[in-house]
Formats: C-alpha cells, structure tokens, sequence
C-alpha cells in the first residue's frame, strides 16, 4: 500500500502564483500519516487532487492498492433533514451496525442521535461527519481538520480509536496542531511553499497508540524537527 506523488505541478486557475512546482513525496505502508504546514502552503488542494476532485495538474498522482480514497473536511455538512441516529442508521450495511455503535459510544455521539446535524455544536458535527466517513469502504482517508473544534480529551480517544479498528487502513491527517502531530502520526510530511526545495519534506513522528509511553525529550524533538522543516 503506497501513496505517490511525482512531479506535481499547479497553479490556482487565474493565477500565475505557483502552488506545486515539482512537488514529490510518498507516503508507504498503512498507518495514521499526516500531512502538515502553514495555511496557504496548499494542504488541501493536495489533498483534494489525491482525491481525485481536483485533476487539472502536471505530474502523478499513484495509489497503489488504495482502490477507495475518500476526503472529509471540517464544517462539512450532512445532507438531509434526518436525525443524527437515522442518517447513521441508513447509510450502514447491517453487518456494519455493531461498528457504527461502537464509533458512537467512542466518539461521545450518545446525545446527539436523536437530534438534526444543524442542531448539533461544530465539534459534534464534525464527529458525526467522521463516523459516518469510517463507515464506508476505504484504504485511504483524508482528515482535512476533521477533529477541529473537538477538546483534547475526545481527540486523543478518538485517534486512538481510529488506530485500533482501523490497523490495515491509510489515514492522511491534516492539522495545525504541532503536539497532536507529533504525537500520534508514524510519518509527516511537512509542506512548504514551492521555491523550497524539496517541498514536502518527511519526517517520522511519535505513533503513539495509547499503549507505550512517549518520553517528553522525544515528542519535544519531533516537534523542533517539524516547525524547523517548515
């Protein structure tokens, strides 16, 4: 299992500005991968031309065996006026039933089943969001802030929780968050603006599962070691 980009090259349609010049980088093997950098650098252009929703771009774009690449994104929205518990519920092959449960007692989602998405707070809406993505069949999924306005606390029981269920599957995160970063991601690929050379550039990050502690000298390192590659 492998995400390759080679040569990327792109310029925002209108503009002369370049995004990606020769951009390269991979991510192997599957994993809680991230991909980080200032706003601006172009983390979610990327991200969507990985998902195939943006395809006007020189260079290549390989998945190799990531037949099922899916993209969620903070503040997007469930369509339909449905509960919480029905649109869940719908979109759930029977033999997924138990895992939906499981995803909603993890990600604290019990209050919310019986009430509409747009009456939920922007943290809940974005966990529900990320649990209906976990449903579906993937190799690759893309986390564009998809745990913004979430507290810590949820956060980390929610990554971990990803970790478990989810050990044969490639998640590609996408944060600001330097700690979280560092702390629970295997590779980070660090992007930078395109008259750095290289652009992307990987480092390895903490992995940190729940089960071995991480020393502070080593998760204060990997995070020196990412805001100085940015």
């Amino acid at each position: 299992m492998q995400l390759e980009l080679k040569d990327i090259n792109y310029t925002y349609p209108g503009s002369a500005r370049n995004v990606f010049r020769q951009l390269s980088c991979q991510v192997t093997a599957p994993g809680f991968h991230a991909l980080f950098g200032p706003s601006g650098v172009g983390k979610t252009t990327l991200a969507k031309m990985i998902s195939g929703s943006i395809t006007a771009f020189s260079g290549a774009v390989r998945t190799d065996q990531m037949t099922h690449v899916l993209y969620t994104y903070n503040l997007e929205r469930l369509p339909g006026w449905h509960s919480v518990q029905d649109h869940l519920t719908q979109i759930t092959p029977p033999p997924k039933h138990s895992r939906m449960e499981e995803l909603v007692d993890s990600f604290g989602l019990e209050p919310c089943l019986n009430s509409r998405f747009a009456q939920l707070s922007l943290g809940q809406q974005n966990r529900t969001n990320l649990t209906r993505y976990l449903l579906q069949d993937f190799d690759l999924l893309i986390m564009d802030e998809s745990l913004a306005n979430v507290d810590e606390i949820t956060k980390e029981k929610i990554i971990l929780k990803i970790k478990a269920l989810y050990p044969d599957r490639c998640f590609l995160y996408i944060s600001h968050n330097v700690v979280e970063v560092a702390k629970f991601c295997k590779q980070i690929l660090v992007l930078r603006s395109y008259h750095k050379n290289p652009q992307a550039v990987s480092l390895q990050g903490q992995d940190f599962n729940g089960r071995q502690p991480i020393a502070e000298k080593d998760l204060e390192q990997c995070m020196l070691e990412i805001v100085n590659a940015a």
